[in-house]
């Protein structure tokens, strides 16, 4: 019965993804079917933040590796201090779907770690704490508390994979993750099983690699380097967004974001579109769609609206690809951004910070 309602609150949920058509499992084959059948093997399910990447398959592997590498596969830092980064990351960028879900696997794994509790930094363990408080900071230019105990390169990893897919959630799925028309009285015991079903499995490190682009790390993460599992999945997601970008993304709209990027301290801008109308208005009238939703996706994904993915397309003139490509890229050049930052609290060799 529990895999029975497992997999209708599953198809219920691929459904609210908005704006794309997922490939649903039933239909998927290739790299999708290999991708799918590796999430509901160590994640318990092909969650929507995933499928969500499925109509251009390489991005869906890329995201795939980010998230299994850096929070699922089990190194030296344990899983409920990653999920403690992946739901402090999620609170600094008021993304509810994924604050509920790593949330709701860190109270899983360690009971009474809970959204207000890693809001407030109110947390038990001293370790736990002083993680939460460095996740929330992390995404600040220049504020970010000192890093925690740990291995940095995959603390940092489950910082910069969070960044991304925080942007992806924001615009493409709804605030909960629960099945539409979930009762109120049930919610509680439906999280609960989903948390059970992402934490339980034990991942092989590196399988999820083999679907990636052979690339170099760029320099944005030259923290993970001494962490080959991880600079391979970071290196490999990067490369794999920007070949999909290659077509898509316009060199006007590229250097859009980075000059906006270089100004950028991590606050959000504000909630008026005003500024993203004045950043666009020096562009080509036919990248003015893609600039602006690429500069929405960055810095106020929470403002992405319909009409901004139905302009685009029509510009464009194109489909649920180019849709992902662009917002993909633009995740991927913020959680670059923030890897940039991070570098300034890398330990060095010593394991000093």
């Amino acid at each position: 019965m529990k895999n029975t309602i497992m997999a209708n609150g599953l198809r219920r949920s691929l459904a609210q993804i908005r704006y794309v058509s997922p490939v649903m499992p039933s239909n998927a084959d290739g790299l999708v079917a290999r991708v799918y059948a590796q999430a509901e093997q160590d994640f318990g399910m092909v969650a929507p933040p995933l499928a969500l990447h499925s109509p251009v398959p390489p991005l869906l592997a890329a995201a795939w590796a980010m998230l299994r590498e850096t929070l699922l596969v089990t190194g030296q830092a344990d899983r409920v201090q990653k999920e403690v980064v992946a739901a402090s990351v999620s609170v600094a960028n008021t993304c509810p779907y994924c604050i509920a879900i790593h949330t709701a696997a860190a109270g899983e794994l360690v009971p009474g770690v809970d959204a207000a509790a890693i809001t407030s930094g109110n947390l038990a363990s001293s370790l736990l704490k002083e993680t939460a408080l460095w996740g929330r900071s992390s995404g600040l230019h220049g504020s970010a508390q000192s890093p925690p105990p740990g291995n940095f390169a995959e603390l940092a990893g489950v910082a910069v994979t969070f960044q991304y897919l925080n942007r992806m959630v924001t615009i493409f799925l709804p605030e909960s993750p629960l099945p539409p028309m979930t009762p109120k009285a049930i919610g509680g015991w439906v999280m609960g099983m989903l948390a059970s079903g992402m934490t339980s499995p034990s991942p092989v490190p590196g399988a999820s690699l083999g679907a990636l682009p052979d690339a170099q790390l760029p320099a944005e993460f030259s923290w993970a380097a001494g962490d080959p599992r991880i600079a391979a999945a970071l290196a490999g997601a990067a490369a794999a967004v920007e070949d999909a970008a290659a077509q898509v993304v316009t060199i006007p709209v590229r250097e859009l974001v980075a000059d906006r990027l270089r100004a950028w301290d991590g606050l959000p801008p504000g909630p008026s579109r005003a500024w993203a109308d004045e950043a666009v208005a020096a562009l080509d009238e036919t990248d003015r769609p893609a600039g602006r939703l690429a500069i929405l996706t960055a810095f106020a994904p929470y403002q992405v609206g319909k009409a901004d993915i139905e302009d685009f397309r029509s510009a464009a003139k194109s489909g649920d690809e180019a849709v992902v490509s662009l917002t993909a890229w633009a995740s991927m050049a913020v959680a670059r951004t923030v890897g940039s930052w991070l570098n300034e609290h890398s330990p060095d060799s010593a394991g000093q910070p």
